[in-house]
C-alpha cells in the first residue's frame, strides 16, 4: 500500500520526473507498437523512406516529408521530428505533457501541432502506450 502511494505521488510530480511513471512491461510495449504502426502510421512522416519502404535503420528518427499540399496551408512543416527515446524532443515534453497531446490533440503550449500532424484524441490508456512505445525506441 505505502508503495502504491509512493508510485502514484512520483506519477503525479511527472513534470519534474519524467521516468518515474513509465517502467512499462513488454504488454504495454506492445500494444503502443500496434496502435503506433497500425493505427496511427507515425512511422509514415516520422521515419525516412527509401525506395523499398521505411528506413528501418532511422525508425523514427524524423524524415523529410515526401508529400506537401497541392495548394499552401499555413504553418506546413516540411519535416517530422525525432520521437525514440534519445530525441532532445522529450528533454522539453514531460510524460504527462506528451499524454494530453495524444488524448487531446494539444501541445503543452495550448496549441495544436502544426500540419499534416493530426489532432488524435486517444484514449488515456492508449496515449500511455503509445508513449511507452516511442521511449523504447533507441
Amino acid at each position: 500500500m505505502k508503495r502504491t502511494i509512493v508510485y502514484a505521488i512520483a506519477c503525479l510530480a511527472s513534470a519534474l520526473v519524467p521516468a518515474l511513471c513509465f517502467s512499462a512491461d513488454s504488454a504495454q510495449i506492445e500494444r503502443g507498437r500496434y496502435l503506433a504502426e497500425n493505427i496511427a502510421h507515425c512511422q509514415d512522416c516520422h521515419t525516412a523512406m527509401l525506395p523499398t519502404g521505411p528506413d528501418r535503420a532511422h525508425w523514427m528518427k524524423g524524415a523529410n516529408l515526401f508529400f506537401a499540399p497541392t495548394v499552401k496551408i499555413p504553418g506546413w512543416q516540411n519535416t517530422a521530428p525525432d520521437i525514440t527515446s534519445t530525441s532532445p524532443f522529450w528533454k522539453s515534453w514531460s510524460n504527462a505533457a506528451a499524454i494530453k497531446f495524444l488524448s487531446t490533440g494539444l501541445a503543452p503550449d495550448g496549441h495544436p501541432a502544426p500540419p499534416p500532424m493530426p489532432m488524435f484524441k486517444m484514449k488515456p490508456a492508449d496515449a500511455q502506450a503509445v508513449l511507452a512505445y516511442l521511449k523504447s525506441l533507441k
